[in-house]
């Protein structure tokens, strides 16, 4: 659930069919299985992902506006997370960046950005359902999957050998790029109904309105419309919302 002006990592070998040759489609194909291969034969530790992470979100911070912590939405966000910062174990970040986009976006390591310009449209408790879908990201592993993917295939086409050193070397060489690319893409649409799951439980779990995201959603889709802005993906934003009325 993360949009940015920036490059999507799993737009690596896209074709186009009009107008192209079975040779280049071959050539094509062959490059991508060589790829695939690539990225099988490397590894990297769970920490090395979450160090590289860390240093990507760093990376992210330096590049936008963050809100001071005596701002409005720092304070308000602070308020609303309180009694988060640390959930199942992992350990939260939250801060604002000041951007008019209706974005968030959660990183392995615990970090979460929220987008002022979604905080603008969103009331306590709908923010709160915001919240708790990226939190879901990151304790159901979606986060983790995704930046080792994006890490992987990176350092894959930049050739770099399968040793797990070189691998994290790589890692906080290229941390700024890799959360440009972490940051574009997006969840699968399992991981994204997952999300929306552990969203609704964190809700009531908390003793929060859980209907809040529904029209916390609703807002979305009004603003943004079908498949834009900060819930750009699949299922449809109508699809989601009444899965998660069903679980209401």
């Amino acid at each position: 659930m993360k949009k940015l002006t920036v490059m999507a990592a799993s737009a690596v070998f896209a074709i186009s069919l009009s107008g192209c040759k079975l040779d280049e489609l071959k050539s094509n194909s062959l490059a991508s299985d060589a790829l695939g291969d690539a990225v099988s034969a490397m590894t990297v530790t769970e920490a090395e992902v979450i160090d590289s992470a860390r240093l990507s979100a760093a990376e992210m911070d330096k590049k936008v506006k963050v809100a001071p912590a005596n701002s409005k939405y720092q304070q308000r966000l602070s308020r609303l997370v309180s009694k988060h910062q640390t959930v199942q174990g992992v350990t939260f970040n939250f801060k604002v960046y000041e951007n008019e986009e209706l974005n968030a976006f959660a990183m392995p390591d615990g970090t979460v950005r929220i987008y002022s310009g979604l905080m603008d449209k969103m009331n306590d408790q709908e923010l709160l359902s915001v919240i708790g879908h990226e939190i879901g990201h990151v304790i159901l592993k979606h986060s983790f999957n995704q930046y080792k993917s994006t890490l992987l295939t990176s350092a894959a086409r930049k050739g770099l050998s399968a040793s797990g050193g070189k691998i994290g070397e790589y890692a906080r060489s290229e941390a700024g790029e890799l959360a440009e690319t972490f940051v574009g893409a997006h969840f699968s649409q399992e991981d994204e109904l997952a999300a929306d799951t552990f969203g609704v439980k964190f809700m009531k779990q908390n003793g929060y309105n859980a209907n809040a995201m529904v029209s916390a959603f609703q807002k979305l889709q009004r603003y943004s419309g079908e498949g834009g802005g900060f819930f750009s993906s699949h299922p449809s934003t109508s699809e989601r919302i009444e899965k998660i009325k069903a679980q209401l």
